[in-house]
């Protein structure tokens, strides 16, 4: 039995304890007797890729852009004509709003919904006829949606307000297993309509803003560390979606920080529970003095192949602690934006550079991250 089984056999009973709390707290997903709280009823079967790429080069895109005919129409003729070969469409993001109609009553029920998407099962079927991979992004704590609805499950501050973060958002309690259910529900009805893989973002504490003031509703600092917290979450997400392809965001920094910086996120705990570990190694997202540069911005090949040499040195140490366990690969966000420095094809081309020297013979691909969705054509092959 390797490790990640063993994580799965010890939180199905918690799992089953939580569908049971997630219906009692009315918050109902729909009418049908519930296995899986997030097994959707679409009418027809709606099938995931038959033959994804075990290299994913993939652009993300907001739901607005899928929504609008002429970016859905760039973002396709750049898969079209280029390496690129998915994309990662949001369907739920920092707003906490649904992008599509789903079949789960508590969204229908919170104002979750914001139906930008009008036909995502037809959208899936064409990117698929495409022989595109699609990936479905989920926010999961920051989420001023779920805050707003359920008060209970809002961080709050020490005035017994919603706590806001630097970009006014609120975030509701990493801790909370209804939050984790929320998602898994989410998650499962995507899944359920094609979606090849779901990306988990903001898996962590929030630490944007005057986190001095936060008070939780669920976590206690005095009985658990925030790691322990994000590692059960994590435990309970692949439990929840045990057979399916799921990702995780982390900061960049997880790749050589040793302690969770606060927020719960350990590298080593990503590895254990998820298919794929996405790093957002953005050069420009690094502090002066990282990998010793003062501008890291400047230096995409360097900082990139640094964060994920550390990254496969502890994959590999933790290969050798239990060499049954199944590890999870590595495909990092690469950053396509401008932030310290103007970023050219040459520049991202580089950060692509250092991603295969890095991976060599396990090299997965890797994601572009721009959240204009305009992406730098002249770094992509042809």
């Amino acid at each position: 039995m390797t490790g990640r089984s063993i994580a799965i056999l010890l939180f199905l009973s918690a799992l089953a304890l939580g569908v049971f709390l997630f219906k009692t707290n009315s918050i109902k997903l729909d009418s049908r007797p519930l296995g899986f709280i997030g097994t959707p009823a679409v009418e027809e079967e709606l099938k995931q890729l038959e033959n994804p790429p075990t290299v994913v080069k993939a652009v993300y895109a907001t739901s607005w852009s899928m929504a609008t005919p002429s970016n859905l129409g760039h973002l396709l003729d750049l898969i079209d004509t280029t390496e690129l070969n998915a994309i990662v469409i949001d369907i739920k993001d920092y707003s906490g709003q649904v992008a599509y109609d789903t079949n789960i009553q508590a969204l229908e029920d919170y104002g979750a919904e914001d139906i930008r998407i009008k036909d995502i099962n037809s959208l899936i079927k064409d990117l698929h006829n495409r022989n595109v991979y699609v990936i479905g992004r989920v926010t999961v704590f920051q989420d001023p949606i779920l805050a707003k609805a359920r008060p209970d499950l809002a961080i709050k501050n020490r005035a017994g307000a919603t706590w806001l973060d630097h970009k006014s958002l609120a975030w509701v309690d990493p801790a909370s297993q209804e939050v984790w259910d929320y998602n898994i529900a989410i998650a499962g009805d995507a899944l359920g309509r094609g979606f090849d893989e779901i990306n988990f973002d903001y898996i962590r504490f929030p630490s944007d803003g005057n986190v001095d003031l936060l008070v939780y509703p669920v976590y206690d600092k005095d009985l658990r560390e925030k790691q322990e917290i994000i590692r059960d979450f994590f435990t309970y997400l692949r439990a929840g979606l045990e057979g399916e392809k799921i990702s995780a965001d982390l900061f960049g920094q997880t790749t050589f920080q040793m302690d969770d910086m606060g927020i719960g996120q350990m590298i080593e705990d990503a590895f254990i529970h998820f298919d794929f570990v996405s790093p957002m190694v953005y050069p420009s997202h690094y502090a002066a003095g990282v990998g010793g540069y003062n501008n890291p911005a400047l230096y995409p090949y360097e900082i990139v192949k640094y964060s994920l040499d550390e990254a496969i040195r502890r994959r590999g140490a933790l290969a050798l602690q239990d060499p049954e366990v199944e590890l999870a690969e590595l495909r990092p966000w690469l950053q396509d934006f401008d932030l310290g420095a103007i970023y050219t094809g040459a520049m991202i081309r580089e950060e692509m550079r250092a991603t295969e020297d890095a991976a060599g013979e396990n090299f997965r691909g890797w994601m572009l991250w721009d959240p204009s969705n305009v992406y730098t054509s002249a770094a992509l092959n042809p």
